[in-house]
């Protein structure tokens, strides 16, 4: 049984594709529908929403504009910055796994260790990748 877990577990870190199913701002849900699907290929991500739109998001831009507290901080309930030090390049840096997060949003796993951003749908769907 255990091994089964794992094994579904790391199934779902290299592939997700999702048949059915928040703004700019990370934390803000929203009723966006998932991507139809979502790969890593080589050093990117790519995505396909319901609609057709398609991305390929660059692992290094993803890491870059991590939503997470580590990368852009906190704020306390007086309205004072903790942490994180905004974005800044993260050369190399390859996405290893991600993970769904209930119907909202998608965690990535990268190379150099970090995994705590939870990315909605919709801060996806705005993000788009320097020409």
């Amino acid at each position: 049984m255990e091994g089964r877990v794992a094994s579904k577990e790391a199934e779902s870190r290299s592939s997700l594709t999702y048949p059915l199913a928040p703004a700019l701002r990370p934390s803000t849900l929203s009723d966006m529908r998932p991507p139809r699907d979502l790969q890593i290929i080589g050093d990117f991500v790519a995505l396909t929403w319901e609609d057709g739109h398609e991305q390929c998001l660059r692992a290094e831009l993803l890491r870059e504009l991590s939503p997470s507290a580590e990368n852009m901080g906190e704020v306390d309930i007086l309205g004072q910055r903790w942490g994180g030090d905004g974005p800044r390049r993260f050369p190399g840096v390859t996405v290893t796994g991600m993970s769904r997060v209930g119907n909202y949003a998608v965690t990535f796993e990268f190379s150099d260790g970090h995994r705590t951003g939870i990315y909605s749908w919709d801060y996806l769907r705005a993000m788009e990748s320097p020409k």
